[in-house]
């Protein structure tokens, strides 16, 4: 009652305050040259999701809904708003946010453990799974931390943390519900999955795209030669996640064993089988991307389709489905898709005096940029943003930024930063995964985020500078 007190008396009325004043306060205020009716619109409905999705004084999905209505009605070409205002937004792609191809691999997902848990599966993988780890739940988390990070080395880390929801639930249901061991192995699939991706240069897109840009400017960073900065490093992050984790969220169980409960027990028929197959080569396929150009996306509706052909899920499974989570996430992808069709996100990128400033406030602060860009944005659109400005403000102070890696420095620091954003259920899909437990609290998952943003660039940016890339 207290909570609810402090939500509707104090954290509501300071959320309507702050998004009235960036609403009607003089563009000048924002310091940024140019910036348009609609651009100011933006900044004020993302102040009025990122408040709301903080101090979640409406279910998170109630404010996604809610941002995308407003988005609607105030910056698009269908809404309140005329040419004279700025760039719209086509209100098509507004509304694509609720069938973005990353929410149709949340679906997917979903139906993957739905299917999983009807017919047994889940208990058994599960059980194969933590074999190797005993029944020590802190050997447990390290297991999954570990198992995660590395899959997401080779495969969409999304599609890794959608999977791991059939290995997850039945363990969960193994421990008790005061306990914190249940938050510990929930938090585990977004840490792991996110940090995971930094290990190779296949592992997320802002990998790629500095790789890429790297390569345009005739410097060539090799895959071997990623690998063996980057590795150490998930290495050292997945260690203090898994120290951090048993710190803020202890086991009350002292060990885990999957027992059957009488009404878990499946006949391994036709249907037991049919979604083994499937879901393996479901992951198989997720994991040779690269070979069947099959994007992961579109892999995650093939069991969809396999399941509702032969039957495994029916009309009932639907009820099943995490509806919430996936109208959560669209609003971010909603927010994301203002933020540059708008102009707004490029606008703040070219208004920072990068040229100004010396090389190692160049360096952190577009590290720090880069994090704070992908918490609310997808990280391959904050890189896409970020790279080709910084490339072109490395290069001119490529004597100044000599001592530290020159521009290779700059640009890789900037990609490993936005793997370790983090702090809210939309930063990432794999947060928002986690989140449809139920289990995990908005200000719990930033008080882990933050922390492991932190010091996760820190590090990252120490491994760089100290082993150069040339």
């Amino acid at each position: 009652m207290k909570n609810l007190n402090v939500k509707l008396h104090i954290l509501a009325p300071l959320t309507v305050a702050v998004v009235l004043f960036m609403w009607f306060v003089p563009a000048s205020f924002f310091g940024i040259d140019g910036l348009t009716v609609v651009q100011q619109r933006t900044i004020a409905i993302f102040c009025y999701a990122a408040l709301m999705w903080m101090f979640e004084i409406i279910p998170a999905w109630a404010t996604s809904v809610t941002t995308i209505v407003a988005l609607l009605l105030a910056v698009s070409n269908k809404g309140l708003t005329n040419p004279d205002m700025g760039s719209l937004v086509n209100f098509k792609e507004l509304m694509a946010s609720f069938a973005d191809p990353i929410i149709m691999l949340f679906l997917g997902g979903f139906v993957l453990a739905i299917a999983a848990s009807k017919v047994g599966l889940d208990v058994v993988l599960a059980r194969v799974m933590l074999k190797p780890f005993g029944t020590n739940p802190k050997w447990v988390l390290l297991g999954f931390l570990t198992l995660i990070s590395v899959m997401s080395m080779f495969m969409s880390n999304t599609a890794t943390a959608a999977m791991m929801l059939a290995f997850l639930a039945p363990v969960l249901r193994t421990l008790p519900v005061d306990g914190g061991g249940r938050i510990s192995l929930a938090m585990a699939i977004p840490i792991a999955a996110n940090i995971g991706g930094l290990g190779t240069p296949i592992g997320t897109p802002p990998n790629a795209i500095a790789i890429g840009q790297l390569s345009a400017m005739d410097i060539n960073v090799g895959f071997g030669a990623w690998m063996i900065r980057m590795v150490p490093v998930v290495v050292i992050m997945i260690l203090f996640a898994w120290w951090l984790l048993m710190f803020l969220f202890p086991f009350k169980a002292k060990d885990i064993r999957i027992v059957i409960q009488p009404d878990e027990h499946h006949q391994m028929g036709w249907e037991f089988w049919v979604v083994t197959v499937t879901f393996f080569a479901t992951i198989l396929l997720w994991m040779t991307g690269e070979l069947t150009r099959l994007n992961s996306n579109v892999v995650a509706l093939i069991p969809f389709a396999v399941f509702a052909l032969v039957g495994v899920f029916k009309r009932d499974d639907f009820a099943k489905i995490d509806w919430h989570v996936l109208w959560m996430v669209a609003g971010g992808f909603a927010i994301g898709t203002a933020l540059n069709k708008t102009g707004l996100a490029a606008a703040l990128v070219e208004s920072i005096p990068f040229a100004s400033w010396s090389a190692i406030a160049v360096l952190i602060i577009a590290g720090l940029l880069g994090w704070l860009l992908s918490n609310f944005i997808a990280n391959s659109s904050a890189a896409n943003l970020l790279v080709p400005i910084l490339a072109v403000v490395g290069t001119a102070m490529s004597e100044q930024l000599g001592a530290f890696g020159g521009v290779t420095t700059l640009l890789v620091c900037v990609a490993a930063s936005t793997s370790f954003a983090m702090l809210l259920p939309i930063s990432t899909p794999p947060n928002a995964i986690a989140c449809s437990t139920g289990l995990i609290k908005t200000n719990d998952m930033a008080k882990v985020g933050l922390i492991i943003g932190l010091v996760g660039i820190a590090l990252a940016y120490a491994v760089i500078i100290l082993f150069p890339f040339n």
